[in-house]
């Protein structure tokens, strides 16, 4: 059949329009998928320019950075200093006075510097700095040393130093301790051929061993060593003064014969001075004159 003399029936025309139909939905929908792209592209721009803007302004908001009078003015919410027990706050806040305030946000901020003043108090051992935001605060945690031998010319007199669990002396500007601290008293004058600043940590240690050893044979707790004569040493407990003499190699054989003798001290009705130790193989007991 010659196609020029064709003539479309009513199925043809039908599929045709059909056809132009579903073209014109297509086309319709992919003008509605571009638009959708282009909205969602636009919208994404959007929300990237103010995220950005937010987080340009959020990180220059005043929270985030450190008062310029934190150390001047501390108000207790922007600085907060812990554990100090021996160094007293206002001690450390008058050394921190000389320090810069970072200028910068506080997660920026650098703590060396203030970590290497604090450390200059010689009871401090560590510190440690933490950083919080909004408000910029900074909380301050000291580790002191431990306090176990006070250093006093006399049991009436107030301590004049103390050595710590490391052999460190440190002075009465950082006296009186606090009850809290449990430390053996030793008298000592400082001079007379045994001067307590010259102590070395195996001679404290040795000190503390004998105050135990009293301790424990005596069943009493010790009150003070005496080491103003050196050459003649007395352990005062409550009940009695000991004498122990020399702290030569014999002295904690010596100590252990303080149960043998100290019933005998509720048995004396006169007011006894001293019970002495210092012999190697007598005991006795010294009255009052």
């Amino acid at each position: 059949m010659d196609g020029s003399n064709y003539t479309p029936n009513e199925t043809d025309i039908a599929d045709g329009k059909r056809l132009v139909k579903k073209m014109q939905r297509s086309r319709q929908i992919r003008k509605g998928r571009k638009r959708q792209n282009a909205f969602r592209s636009f919208m994404c721009f959007v929300m990237n320019i103010v995220l950005i803007a937010l987080l340009i302004y959020s990180t220059d908001m005043p929270q985030w950075y450190l008062k310029d009078d934190i150390f001047t003015k501390p108000d207790g919410k922007t600085i907060e200093i812990l554990n100090n027990n021996i160094v007293s706050t206002s001690k450390i806040l008058t050394a921190l006075k000389t320090e810069e305030v970072p200028k910068v946000p506080i997660y920026m901020a650098k703590t060396d510097n203030l970590k290497k003043k604090l450390l200059e108090f010689t009871p401090v051992e560590e510190v440690y700095i933490r950083r919080y935001a909004f408000p910029a605060r900074l909380q301050i945690i000291i580790r002191e040393r431990e306090p176990f031998i006070t250093i006093s010319p006399d049991a009436k007199v107030p301590p004049v130093a103390f050595f710590t669990k490391d052999g460190k002396l440190i002075g009465r500007e950082y006296l009186p301790l606090k009850a809290g601290f449990k430390t053996l008293l030793v008298l000592s004058y400082g001079n007379k051929g045994d001067d307590y600043t010259k102590w070395d940590l195996k001679k404290l240690q040795r000190l503390e061993k004998i105050a135990k050893y009293v301790s424990v044979y005596s069943k009493e707790p010790v009150e003070y060593l005496d080491l103003r004569n050196p050459d003649d040493v007395y352990v005062k407990i409550k009940s009695v003064n000991i004498r122990l003499g020399r702290l030569d190699e014999n002295v904690y054989e010596r100590i252990k014969r303080i149960p043998s003798i100290l019933p005998q001290v509720q048995l004396v009705d006169s007011k006894i001075k001293y019970l002495d130790l210092s012999w190697e193989k007598v005991n006795y007991l010294k009255l009052d004159d």
